[in-house]
């Protein structure tokens, strides 16, 4: 092996970066294998290319957000956060500023502020980029891991951290390669979901196009199992498409929709368009719009909801042609049943091509969350969303692929060193 390092970085997204940085901060010399032309491809598309870079929520709220085993995140949050990221780009002059739910962004609205601050730091610390470089494998000699091998060359490193991200976006050179690296040195996988993925419903108004391009605001969205449990509810905004329901609501509920179609042909949801009113506070709302009204019910109610959702509901409850004064109380509460109670049949979510994140990856039980080090092998470190994590949109994965990365980095520089 010609080149020798102290530390290999397979993949360029944010695991990986914050794992070189780390490890070059502590003086190793570390090398990045990147396939693809440049860094941070997918984080340049996140946040709608603004880049939600993390989330200033507490600890155990940002674990509550990480579904796919967040409290596995406990050590690597008591040992850099997601204070420490908005640290870490404030000590290089990038301005951040705070949306709803906690959400950060850097101040410019762009990805590339972002990307390129560590890029810089990269740059800065000496760290060996190699582009359009795919790792085709680990090298091994049997007792442990020596290095990797290239197309062109085979590279030593005494640690090697595994930063590859999941399955999703293959567009951005996502392979799964990762996956299989870890399967050759005796890890093993969990099945691999999407997650964070728009939903497709098996409703007549999806095949009519009645509510495409409708968007509703804060409002509650349920995942209902066989028995008619709750499984998750999220409060959010919600938008309906041409194949289903997108939006923050429909993504967070996604993971949990495919994981029962796993066992059954389609999924319950249900929708409250008004999760602050109980139905009590709902009716008196209606009997106040329409009191000594003497236009239709639909117009009377013209500001209760957006006017295509109101007049499905109304003509799904045969009220289209009614008058205020000629509506009964129960057809009220009826119309007062969808707006709190709307029933929706979800039949699949997109695949991982077209979801955000990954749901599987490499078992946890393998990897020692104070270090993220393998318990198999010895040198060997993961990072990011390659791992058995995932979170709901808003930041909270890319702070799950930055504070992995950065104690990945630090352990296996301490590692390189000893």
């Amino acid at each position: 092996m010609k080149r020798q390092f102290d530390v290999i970085v397979i993949g360029g997204g944010p695991a990986g970066i914050m794992s070189a940085i780390s490890a070059a901060t502590l003086g190793t010399k570390v090398a990045l294998f990147e396939k693809n032309k440049r860094l941070g491809k997918k984080l340049l598309m996140t946040g709608g290319g603004r880049c939600n870079v993390t989330n200033n929520q507490p600890v155990d709220d940002l674990i509550a957000h990480i579904p796919g085993n967040g409290r596995f995140l406990y050590s690597t949050f008591s040992q850099w956060d997601n204070q420490d990221i908005m640290a870490f780009f404030q000590e290089r002059n990038i301005a951040l500023k705070e949306e709803d739910h906690g959400r950060i962004f850097p101040v410019s609205d762009k990805s590339k502020t972002i990307v390129s601050a560590l890029e810089d730091e990269l740059v800065a610390l000496g760290v060996d980029l190699n582009f359009q470089t795919p790792v085709a494998k680990l090298i091994h000699n049997g007792e442990q891991l020596m290095g990797v091998r290239t197309e062109e060359e085979d590279v030593s490193a005494k640690s090697i951290i595994i930063a590859t991200g999941g399955l999703t976006y293959p567009s951005t050179g996502a392979t799964g390669d990762g996956y299989q690296f870890a399967k050759t040195v005796g890890h093993h996988i969990t099945p691999l979901y999407p997650t964070e993925s728009p939903i497709n419903l098996d409703e007549d108004f999806i095949k009519d196009k009645t509510l495409q391009g409708l968007s509703l605001r804060d409002v509650r969205l349920s995942v209902m199992d066989e028995k008619n449990k709750e499984v998750t509810a999220h409060e959010m905004d919600l938008l309906f498409t041409h194949f289903g329901l997108s939006g923050p609501a429909a993504l967070r509920c996604s993971g949990f929709v495919n994981q029962l179609l796993k066992t059954q042909q389609r999924v319950s949801l249900k929708l409250d368009c008004f999760p602050s009113l109980s139905k009590e506070e709902l009716l008196k709302d209606l009997l106040e719009r329409i009191e000594n009204s003497s236009k239709s019910l639909k117009n009377s109610l013209s500001t209760l909801l957006p006017e295509r959702l109101l007049t499905y509901f109304l003509n799904q409850l045969n009220l289209g042609r009614v008058s205020a004064a000629q509506v009964k109380k129960q057809q009220l509460l009826d119309l007062i049943g969808l707006c709190k109670n709307w029933n929706l049949v979800a039949k699949s979510t997109f695949g991982l091509e077209r979801s955000f994140v990954t749901g599987g990856g490499i078992d946890l039980k393998e990897i020692d969350p104070k270090t993220m080090s393998s318990k198999k092998n010895t040198g060997l470190f993961f990072a990011g969303e390659v791992m058995d994590i995932h979170g709901y949109t808003g930041g909270f994965n890319i702070t799950a692929a930055l504070c992995t990365g950065h104690v990945a980095g630090t352990h296996a520089a301490y590692h390189a060193f000893s």
